[in-house]
């Protein structure tokens, strides 16, 4: 019993990533090739670097020529390579490279994640334009949603920060696309690029506004003084 559990211990672990098998669809692999690159990757794990066809078949529910042809088409599909190698005695010797399968994980991992982004990018463009459909009380004009365009694709205006400039703008009372895009002009000549820059640097001009109010007045007629970017 000992022996039998040694045994296994000693046929060691394979690590292989999730993201394999996740995409071997997408990488127009089936499952008996998923299978038949496993076992090479297991073959390579344990010191054997070029099973033959009879090896790989043998772990297999396939016939040594069918394992032999899905060998060829993998190789020729750029999923697995024969490279030549010398040992130190400078003896030829040939082995299998799963390098180029990786390389292909690689390119389908960022696949994905570039249309996540697409979508998360359409998902934030959708809620911007009902943003300002909303603070307008009407659909947005041709013009406006050109304007609007322009302002997502510089990449300097993230959508937080131009719902900012549009905030901005209902709180100054000048609700129109000519006072949103100065406001985002000078925040991006300031170089303001967050949320908290932009609430700091208007704090700090209406804080320097306060100070020339009259004080009188200001008793009387309390003022909230805005930041009018159109004079700027």
């Amino acid at each position: 019993m000992k022996s039998n559990i040694l045994a296994w211990i000693h046929e060691g672990n394979i690590t292989i990533p999730a993201l394999l098998f996740s995409e071997y669809r997408n990488l127009n692999l089936n499952e008996t090739e998923l299978v038949l690159l496993l076992n090479i990757l297991t073959f390579i794990e344990k010191g054997n670097e070029f099973p033959t066809p009879e090896e790989l078949s043998a772990r297999m529910t396939v016939s040594i020529s069918d394992c032999n042809e899905m060998l060829r088409r993998l190789i020729q599909r750029g999923f697995i390579e024969i490279i030549d190698q010398y040992s130190h005695d400078g003896i030829r010797f040939e082995k299998y490279s799963v390098k180029s399968l990786w390389e292909k994980l690689i390119d389908q991992f960022m696949i994905n994640n570039k249309a996540t982004k697409e979508i998360d990018k359409q998902a934030e463009e959708t809620n911007l334009y009902t943003c300002f459909e909303k603070e307008f009380g009407r659909p947005l004009s041709p013009f406006e949603c050109e304007s609007l365009g322009m302002w997502m694709d510089d990449d300097h205006h993230d959508p937080v920060i131009i719902k900012a400039a549009l905030r901005e703008a209902v709180m100054s009372g000048k609700l129109n696309f000519r006072y949103i895009d100065r406001i985002l002009f000078e925040w991006k000549k300031n170089g303001i690029k967050t949320i908290e820059q932009a609430k700091n640097h208007g704090l700090k001009f209406r804080q320097k506004q306060t100070q020339k109010v009259n004080v009188k007045d200001d008793v009387h007629h309390p003022a909230v003084p805005f930041y009018n970017w159109l004079e700027q």
